[in-house]
C-alpha cells in the first residue's frame, strides 16, 4: 500500500476544511453536520470540535447511517427504521453538511442526500469530503474537498481514522 496522507497532513486538510466551512457559511450556529458512518462520522465531529475552537459555537451532529437508502438494495421498510431513530433531529430550514471519508461514484453522497431529506426540508444540502478519488456515475459534486487523489477503478483509497482504526493514515492499494 501507498501513503498519501499522514496524521500531521490529515489534521492540517482536516482544519483548512473547517476555516472554509465557516468561511462560506454565515450563520454557523445554524449548521447541521451529517456524518457518514463509519469514518465520516469522526471526520464530521473533529470539524465539529475546530468549529467549537475556533468560532465559540456549537453545531449538531447526525450519525448517519445510509445502508438503507442505497440503490443496489430494496430495504423500503427498514427505512422507516432510520426515520424512528433520527425523529430527534430538525434540519428544516437549516444548511446540513454531508461529511464522508471517500468520494467515488457519487452513490454514497445520494443515498446520504435521500436520508437527510426524510428528516426534512434543509435550506440547503453540501458535501464534505476528505478525498476524491473521481470517477463519478451521478453528477455530484463535493463544496469541500480534502485532497484530489486521482485513480484507477482498480486501485482502492484507504482511510484509517483514530477513532476507528488507531491510527490516522490515507494509501492507496493498487
Amino acid at each position: 500500500m501507498k501513503q498519501v496522507l499522514n496524521e500531521k497532513e490529515i489534521t492540517r486538510i482536516i482544519r483548512r476544511m473547517t476555516h472554509e466551512i465557516i468561511e462560506k457559511n454565515e450563520h454557523i450556529s445554524q449548521l447541521v453536520f451529517a456524518g457518514v458512518q463509519t469514518r465520516g462520522l469522526p471526520l464530521a465531529k473533529r470539524i465539529i470540535e475546530n468549529i467549537s475552537q475556533m468560532e465559540n459555537v456549537q453545531v449538531e451532529l447526525i450519525p448517519l447511517d445510509i445502508t438503507n437508502y442505497r440503490d443496489d438494495r430494496d430495504l423500503s421498510r427498514e427505512k422507516n427504521d432510520f426515520l424512528k431513530r433520527c425523529l430527534q433531529y430538525n434540519v428544516k430550514d437549516k444548511a446540513v453538511i454531508i461529511v464522508d471519508d471517500v468520494m467515488y461514484t457519487g452513490r454514497t453522497a445520494r443515498a446520504a442526500m435521500e436520508a437527510i431529506l426524510t428528516l426534512g426540508r434543509p435550506s440547503r444540502i453540501q458535501l464534505c469530503v476528505l478525498i476524491d478519488r473521481g470517477h463519478r456515475e451521478l453528477p455530484i459534486k463535493a463544496d469541500y474537498v480534502g485532497k484530489n487523489i486521482p485513480t484507477s477503478r482498480k486501485e482502492r483509497v484507504n482511510v484509517k481514522l483514530l477513532e476507528e482504526d488507531g491510527e490516522d493514515f490515507v494509501g492507496i492499494d493498487i
